[in-house]
């Protein structure tokens, strides 16, 4: 059963990963289990698979579809719902881009509040590093999507 362990441990590693970005770690363990499946799972599937209580895989399921990493299917008929990834990191770093641009316009906003020219500069050396990191970020994306041969951009 060495497969099984190593799909555990997968799991596991991709629920760590996106913990360092803030989410729940349960959060990140629906979203690695469901990178392995081939079909959209039930929220049921998910909690038995993940030994997740029901509203801890609701919630999870929540986050990621509000990142844009799953998306829900309801099924005609009933209320209940099937859960499928989509796409990968990409969208965490677009989501993640969007949210440090909020925060370069709230800094831009700042500069006239600042008390002389060091603090001005300083805030503008702060400013500088995030629109590089989101400029980096956004080239290194778009390189993706070409590789890919997505035609989005």
């Amino acid at each position: 059963m060495p497969e099984r362990d190593e799909r555990a441990e997968f799991i596991e590693s991709v629920g760590d990963a996106i913990a360092s970005w803030h989410l729940s770690r349960a959060t990140g363990r629906v979203y690695g289990f469901l990178l392995l499946r081939t079909e959209p799972e039930t929220l049921d599937t998910i909690g038995a698979e993940l030994n997740l209580s029901s509203g801890g895989v609701s919630t999870a399921v929540r986050e990621l579809v509000s990142w844009g990493l799953a998306r829900t299917i309801p099924q005609p008929g009933s209320r209940r719902l099937r859960v499928e990834a989509v796409g990968g990191f990409e969208q965490l770093l677009a989501a993640s881009h969007e949210r440090t641009r909020t925060f370069i316009r709230t800094l831009h906003s700042g500069a006239a509040l600042t008390d002389g020219a060091r603090a001005r500069e300083r805030l503008r050396a702060v400013v500088g590093l995030f629109e590089g990191y989101v400029d980096a970020g956004d080239q290194m994306l778009r390189r993706h999507h070409v590789e890919d041969g997505d035609s989005r951009r």
